[in-house]
């Protein structure tokens, strides 16, 4: 299972992408492990463009054959953007969970909590 040196991570299976961008704005999507533990996800509920999210608070769902499992937001701030492709595809996700299976982008605020490395992350899956 893959996971990315260059993305950051939460403990509820998040990723995030763009931390070091200068416009503040941050890509999230959920991880390989978590597309892999929910099977194939047939539906997706996403915030929409323009509400306010707040780190570690639910802010979406995916619906898999297996269950329903709840996306957390792990920055706070606007969402700016969302992938129209996955809402009509969620296939996406299982597909290419780091790439084309992106969920939303937030313009994030001042003070956010740390997220997981990629090592710490590992640590996390494996304990699992």
């Amino acid at each position: 299972m893959s996971v990315p040196e260059q993305l950051r991570y939460t403990e509820e299976h998040e990723w995030v992408s763009g931390l070091d961008g200068e416009d503040g704005v941050v890509t999230v999507g959920i991880t390989d492990y978590a597309a892999d533990a929910l099977g194939d996800i047939v539906f997706v509920q996403l915030p929409e463009e323009g509400q306010a999210v707040t780190a570690g608070e639910p802010c979406g769902e995916a619906e898999s054959t297996k269950s329903v499992s709840d996306i957390y937001s792990p920055l706070s701030g606007e969402v700016v953007a969302v992938n129209q492709s996955v809402v009509d595809d969620p296939g996406i996700i299982n597909a290419d969970a780091y790439g084309e299976g992106w969920l939303f982008r937030i313009r994030i605020d001042e003070d956010q909590p740390d997220l997981l490395d990629a090592e710490s992350y590992n640590k996390i899956i494996e304990e699992a």
